[in-house]
Formats: structure tokens, C-alpha cells, sequence
């Protein structure tokens, strides 16, 4: 097994067809034998927290957006946040960003300890050995996370801004149109 790729961003190739995946950024959540959980950062939904989790109006403004993490289990919710204290989270991805837990007892006092957060339908899976044969297949570019990523404020732009940002070939790769036959 290669180096875990959690914590890293996970850039779709335009070899990517699959509209699940099509110019995704995914920034990486779990990577091990038992195969590999992300996040897509660049699909918001037109639903906002207030409508579609109701239950989440304590942690998040309920006019947010709510995003589409990825095609598996679309109907569960996870939060992403910033913690003040990390072992208040169900799972730290990385220093002091981790999931909030479905089960808080005190919600005011999260909710306070907590910096930004993001609310997400779903996510993307990978079972064991997928998301190495796809990086074989060269199907995703790595690129190292940065904390404005996850919780961009412009996610239509961000693929196009994480490949400009790792510069050379890739930079050119950032202005190509969805739809290559139209340039």
C-alpha cells in the first residue's frame, strides 16, 4: 500500500467521464487497507441546511448550503468543522478538522468550540485497492489540501483553481472547457 493520501486533495482528470466524479475536488477523509472515504468540495447543492436537515439549524446558519459529498449514502449528513478541542470530534482528518458526531450531548457548547463548518449529503467510497487502480489509471492528480479549499467560498471554481495553483501542465488543464469539442 502507497502512502495514505488523507488529508490530500484528490483533482478529477478530465479523463474522468463519470458525472459522479466529472471535475470533482475531493479532499480525502480516510485512506487505508480497507479502501478510502472523501469528500467532494465543489458540488454545492440548491437546498439549505434549513430545508433539507432542519435537525442541523444548532450548528450551522440554516441558509447555508447544503453540499453534495459524493454518491454514496446521499441521504446521510455529515458536518466537517474546525475544532477547538479535536477530541470533541468523531473522526480528525487532520490537526483540528474532523466530523462532528452524530450524537452531541450538549449542542450549545459544540456549537461554540466549533470554527467553520461545512454540511455534506453523501460522500465518495472507494472499496479496498479501487482508488489505487484509478491513480494508476491516472484518473486523479494530488495535490496537498489547504484549509480555504474545504471551505471555499466559490466551489464552481475550485477545480480550476487547485490545478492553476499546481502550475506547469496542469495550469493549462485549468482552462479547458467542460466540453473540449467547443474549443
Amino acid at each position: 500500500m502507497a502512502a495514505t493520501l488523507k488529508g490530500q486533495l484528490l483533482i478529477a482528470a478530465p479523463s474522468i467521464h463519470d458525472p459522479n466524479f466529472r471535475r470533482t475536488v475531493v479532499y480525502m477523509t480516510e485512506h487505508g487497507e480497507e479502501g478510502a472515504m472523501g469528500l467532494v468540495l465543489n458540488r454545492a447543492a440548491e437546498t439549505t441546511v434549513g430545508e433539507a436537515v432542519p435537525d442541523l439549524a444548532w450548528l450551522a446558519d440554516e441558509d447555508a448550503v447544503v453540499h453534495v459529498g459524493g454518491p454514496v449514502s446521499p441521504q446521510s449528513v455529515v458536518v466537517l468543522a474546525e475544532f477547538e478541542e479535536p477530541d470533541q470530534s468523531a473522526l480528525i482528518v487532520e490537526s483540528d478538522l474532523g466530523f462532528v458526531p452524530a450524537e452531541v450531548d450538549d449542542t450549545a457548547a459544540l456549537a461554540e468550540a466549533l470554527g467553520r463548518r461545512r454540511v455534506f449529503a453523501g460522500h465518495a467510497g472507494w472499496g479496498p485497492g479501487q482508488l489505487e487502480a484509478e491513480m494508476e489509471e491516472e484518473s486523479w492528480i494530488v495535490e496537498p489540501a489547504r484549509r480555504e479549499d474545504v471551505f471555499t467560498a466559490d466551489p464552481e471554481e475550485l477545480w480550476s483553481q487547485v490545478l492553476k495553483r499546481k502550475g506547469h501542465e496542469y495550469a493549462l488543464l485549468s482552462t479547458m472547457p467542460m466540453d473540449p469539442s467547443l474549443n
